[in-house]
C-alpha cells in the first residue's frame, strides 16, 4: 500500500497564457501529512480497473491513476491486469493535489508490484505528460514549481510547521477558475486575454520568493526577537499570496469567510491552496493548531490539524508496511 500525501501552495502567481493553452505559473509546493491510501496490484490478464467508494472519483480513463498505469505498463514493457484501490480521505477538487498524488502513488505502487523501477528522469517525464501537479509528488517536501507548474526544483526543506486545513463543502473547478481569471484580466487589460509575458506581478512574486527563500539560509544568527522562529511564518512579511483568491472568493464567499476564520483563531498566514476550495493556515505550534481546529469545528467548519512534511519524512512514510 502507498500513502498519497497532499500538498499546499505557498503563494501562487498566474502569468501569461501560453500557446499550448496553459498559463505560466510560479509557486512553492509543500507536502503535508494528510493523505489517501492506495493499493496497487497486478494480476494475469489485461486492462486497468479502479475501485473507490467515493462516487466523485472517476473509474475510467479520465482518472489520472488510469492514465499513469497505462503509460507505466508501456514504459516498463509489462503485461497484466492492473487493479487500483483508492481509500479516499482527501477532498475532491480541493486544491490539495489529491488526484495528482494518487497518480504518483499508482506509479510507485506499480513499480513495487512489478519489481521494476524507472529512472527519475523517466518518472518525471511521464508524470508531466499526465498533469501539471504530478511531478512535485516525485520530489516531496518544499518544491519550487514553474512553467505550468510541472517544472519542479527541489528546495531546502523548512522545519515542520503546524497547519490547519479547512475543507468547505464547495468544490472549485480549476479550468473554470482559470477561465474566470482570463475574463477578469481581459476586462482589466482592455480586451487582452492575459497580462503580458513579462508580467510585473510574476516578477514581484519572484523577488519576494527569492528574498524569502534565501534569508533563512544566510548563515546569520537568528535573534529571539524580531524574527520568526520558523521561516515559513515569514510568509506574512514576504507578502506572498494566491492569485486564485481574486477569482474564487467572489464566486464562493464562504471560502473568504473560511480564510478569515483561520486568521481569527490565530493563523499566522492563511491562504487558498491551489484553485481551492481547501484553505489552510500556518500556526506557531502543534498545540496552537490543535486548539484552532477544535475551535473551527465548533463553528461548523470541517477542520483538521496536521503539519508540513519534510522530504525525508515524505519518502520515509510513503509506503505502508
Amino acid at each position: 500500500m502507498v500513502r498519497s500525501f497532499a500538498k499546499i501552495n505557498l503563494g501562487l502567481r498566474i502569468g501569461a497564457a501560453r500557446r499550448d493553452g496553459f498559463h505560466e505559473l510560479l509557486t512553492v509546493y509543500q507536502t503535508i501529512g494528510l493523505h489517501d491510501v492506495l493499493r496497487v496490484r497486478v494480476f494475469r490478464g489485461s486492462g486497468i480497473e479502479i475501485r473507490c467508494s467515493d462516487p466523485r472519483v472517476p473509474k475510467d480513463e479520465s482518472n489520472t491513476c488510469y492514465r499513469i498505469a497505462e503509460k507505466m505498463m508501456q514504459a516498463v514493457r509489462a503485461r497484466g491486469r492492473v487493479l487500483i484501490e483508492i481509500e479516499k480521505r482527501l477532498p475532491v477538487q480541493g486544491g490539495l493535489g489529491g488526484a495528482s498524488s494518487n497518480a504518483v502513488a499508482t506509479m510507485l505502487g506499480l513499480e513495487r508490484a512489478l519489481k521494476k523501477q524507472l529512472p527519475q528522469e523517466e518518472r518525471l517525464r511521464i508524470a508531466a505528460e499526465v498533469g501539471s501537479d504530478l511531478p512535485l509528488f516525485l520530489v516531496g517536501g518544499t518544491v519550487l514549481g514553474v512553467g505550468r507548474g510541472e517544472q519542479v526544483y527541489q528546495l531546502e526543506d523548512f522545519p515542520p510547521t503546524a497547519c490547519v486545513v479547512v475543507t468547505p463543502e464547495a468544490g472549485v473547478s480549476t479550468p473554470k477558475a482559470f477561465a474566470e481569471w482570463d475574463r477578469r484580466m481581459a476586462a482589466a487589460d482592455r480586451g487582452k486575454l492575459t497580462l503580458p509575458e513579462a508580467s510585473g506581478r510574476m516578477d514581484e512574486l519572484s523577488r519576494a520568493l527569492s528574498a524569502w527563500l534565501s534569508e533563512p539560509y544566510s548563515g546569520a544568527p537568528r535573534s529571539k526577537r524580531g524574527r520568526a522562529e520558523n521561516p515559513l511564518l515569514d510568509l506574512v512579511r514576504a507578502g506572498i499570496g494566491n492569485d486564485f483568491e481574486q477569482v474564487v472568493f467572489p464566486e464562493y464567499p464562504e471560502l473568504c469567510e473560511g480564510k478569515r476564520a483561520l486568521e481569527h483563531v490565530g493563523a499566522k498566514y492563511a491562504s487558498l491552496s491551489g484553485s481551492g476550495s481547501v484553505l489552510y493556515g500556518l500556526f506557531p505550534s502543534r498545540e496552537d493548531a490543535a486548539k484552532a481546529a477544535k475551535s473551527l469545528r465548533k463553528q461548523g467548519w470541517a477542520a483538521q490539524a496536521t503539519a508540513t512534511l519534510r522530504r525525508s519524512a515524505y519518502w520515509g512514510r510513503i509506503f505502508v508496511g
